[in-house]
């Protein structure tokens, strides 16, 4: 049922921004084949689509041991999903974090309860990044999937001390050098035992290891992350 407000604020695909239909909710019907879910077989350890159910790791977590514990992701990272996370983060689009939220929460909320995290931590920018643009879409994303599975977020335990180089503009080994002592805890001994890092997008995993041993190191014992897309398995 559409509201008042949707009158003058019409509801809009997350994927193409086009004015959704009354039947359509969050991603239109042109759009919906565009957008690849991640399913089985997964890696067990970062969440990417494998091509062999005999697999059990992607070829990256193979060959690099992660910091964190274990990880998942809802869609594939192709061009429809960049362009919609690109506005979603640059175009002032805050409103998809709502869906986004929706749609993780729902996917996941069994793997949720199984990892019993005590938090929700979303990613943090640093602190000019976040002036410039506004808001943190992680914390958005962590905001909107709290409301559905009743886990806290806190946006304070992490920060990021060091204004870090943008990682998609990077290889694999200058996205490591790049995020070394780039997070702090805001606290030397976190009385949590597991911790659910929330991000909008897992390549290489550099971001999440970064962040899952600074936690580790205040004290959480384990630390998952949850990501709205991920790269394809190379």
């Amino acid at each position: 049922m559409r509201t008042l407000t949707d009158l003058f604020f019409p509801p809009r695909c997350v994927v193409c921004d086009g004015i959704l239909r009354d039947f359509e909710h969050g991603i239109c019907m042109r759009c919906r084949p565009a957008v690849h879910q991640i399913g089985a077989p997964y890696c067990m350890k970062c969440g990417k689509e494998l091509r062999d159910d005999a697999q059990i790791y992607c070829a990256d977590c193979q060959v690099h041991a992660h910091d964190f514990d274990s990880g998942r992701s809802l869609l594939l990272y192709n061009e429809p999903m960049r362009k919609s996370i690109y506005r979603f983060k640059y175009d002032g689009r805050k409103e998809y974090a709502a869906y986004y939220g929706q749609i993780l929460a729902q996917t996941f909320a069994q793997w949720i309860a199984s990892v019993n995290p005590d938090v929700l931590i979303p990613i943090p920018l640093h602190k000019d990044r976040l002036k410039k643009r506004g808001y943190n879409q992680a914390e958005l994303i962590a905001n909107a999937l709290s409301a559905y599975v009743s886990v806290p977020v806190n946006n304070r335990l992490l920060i990021r001390g060091i204004r870090t180089e943008k990682q998609k503009e990077l290889n694999v080994s200058e996205r490591e050098n790049n995020l070394k002592k780039a997070f702090k805890s805001t606290e030397n001994d976190v009385k949590l035992y597991s911790a659910l890092l929330i991000d909008d997008i897992y390549t290489t995993g550099a971001t999440a290891d970064a962040a899952a041993a600074c936690l580790k190191e205040a004290g959480i014992r384990r630390v998952h992350i949850l990501t709205l897309c991920i790269g394809r398995n190379t």
